[in-house]
């Protein structure tokens, strides 16, 4: 029984205002490859499908393009596809009548039914192996939400992770229910697991997740294996092999241009699982200038006029450069002369950054933060710091964490 395992792929996603559907599906059409050549049983897309809740038309018809080919190039393909943090649960889950038709199990919110229990039929399905055999139950658990935990005990220290735990552990008895024997367990989860490694400028602080690492015992040791999203570097959970994160397709901060991208090939057979990364190529580099931190404006400039990025298949195959350059006093025709040396190589700015040399520079009150790299609770705690005294208390932080995840589900009291 092989499965491949992916995630976060962010269809839909800009980097630095430039629309990435050239890479998406240059990574797609290399994965419906992958598939065929190693004769997988069972494809697993683990969250962030898209990069947001509302995703232009291009990234939708990239989704449903791809699961038209893979039908058509292996009918036997099993497909699960998981909602993520970025992800409408309602969006994902509307045309999961005619997904299913194609051999497609879409699970965007944790199925509940009148009473209140998880309704198992739509988040446990068999995933077939080559001779069409039942040989593993996938419990499909998406991105949880506030409203998906039960209430806690008062005593109880945190009760998010107390409540996460508890939806896993119903989650898990009703899989044991309709386990049969020999049959391996696979369960998905978009979260974030204690001792791994984040991404700040790209992943979304998340329930469950960045301020609430849920602990690695969550998952059993009796489980097969356990495909995990939400972060975008691959990495195992706890130093056990068969819990882990595919990690993201394509890098998708400057922070993430170091990662080994890839996709997981997992093989069931009678003990344990043979896992084998499958690393993705990368169709568009991102170029940074210097490599790390920031230098002079004159270094940086030397070091454009050296850049060799000849490549004339076309301006979406151009390297997205970042530079990042040190002032000690105003610089007004920075960008002029970062334009001159670059003088016409194919690669595109995606990103200039300026930091003042030192606290008291000139330029430290003309250098505004980039928007784009603030989150939400970033830009309330600078609010915070301005009227008041130091940092906001955890429980402050704590409710304003609160609000914004009801504000990005609709469960926000008005």
């Amino acid at each position: 029984m092989k499965i491949l395992h992916t995630s976060d792929w962010h269809l839909g996603q800009e980097f630095h205002d430039f629309a990435r559907d050239h890479e998406h599906s240059a990574f797609l059409a290399w994965l419906e490859d992958r598939l065929e050549e190693h004769a997988v049983d069972a494809l697993l897309v683990t969250g962030d499908i898209f990069d947001s809740q509302n995703p232009p038309i291009t990234a939708q018809r990239q989704l449903y393009d791809f699961v038209a080919q893979v039908a058509r190039r292996m009918p036997a393909l099993d497909v699960v596809l998981i909602g993520g943090n970025h992800d409408s649960a309602g969006r994902l889950e509307a045309p999961r009548t005619l997904l299913e038709s194609f051999g497609v199990r879409v699970v965007g919110s944790l199925p509940r039914g009148s009473d209140g229990r998880i309704n198992p039929d739509h988040l446990l399905f068999p995933l077939t192996d080559s001779d069409g055999e039942a040989a593993v139950l996938c419990a499909a658990v998406p991105f949880l939400r506030l409203p998906d935990l039960p209430p806690a005990p008062q005593d109880e220290a945190d009760g998010l992770i107390w409540g996460v735990r508890r939806v896993y552990e119903e989650v898990l008895a009703l899989a044991a229910e309709r386990r049969t024997g020999g049959q391996h367990l696979v369960v998905t989860g978009h979260c974030y697991m204690t001792a791994t490694e984040i991404s700040d400028l790209s992943e979304r602080r998340i329930l469950g997740g960045n301020q609430h690492a849920l602990p690695a015992d969550i998952f059993p040791d009796d489980i097969a294996y356990v495909a995990l999203g939400h972060l975008h570097k691959p990495q195992m959970v706890g130093g056990r092999s068969h819990v882990r994160y595919a990690g993201s397709p394509l890098p998708l901060s400057v922070a993430e241009r170091d990662y080994k991208h890839q996709v997981v090939l997992v093989d069931l057979g009678s003990g344990c699982a043979e896992i084998t990364p499958l690393h993705v190529p990368r169709s568009v580099p991102v170029l940074r200038v210097p490599a790390s931190g920031a230098a002079p404006v004159d270094t940086v400039l030397e070091q454009l006029r050296a850049l060799d990025v000849g490549d004339d298949r076309g301006w979406e195959w151009q390297p997205y450069l970042h530079v990042e350059v040190t002032l000690d006093r105003p610089a007004p025709s920075l960008r002029r002369d970062i334009a001159e040396a670059l003088g016409g190589k194919g690669v595109r700015l995606a990103k200039l950054a300026v930091q003042a040399a030192s606290a008291t520079s000139p330029v430290v009150g003309l250098i505004q933060p980039d928007l784009n790299s603030l989150q939400p609770e970033d830009v309330f705690s600078r609010r915070w710091r301005r009227d008041y005294e130091g940092d906001p208390p955890e429980d402050v932080l704590g409710c304003f964490r609160e609000l914004l995840e009801g504000l990005e589900t609709g469960d926000a009291a008005p």
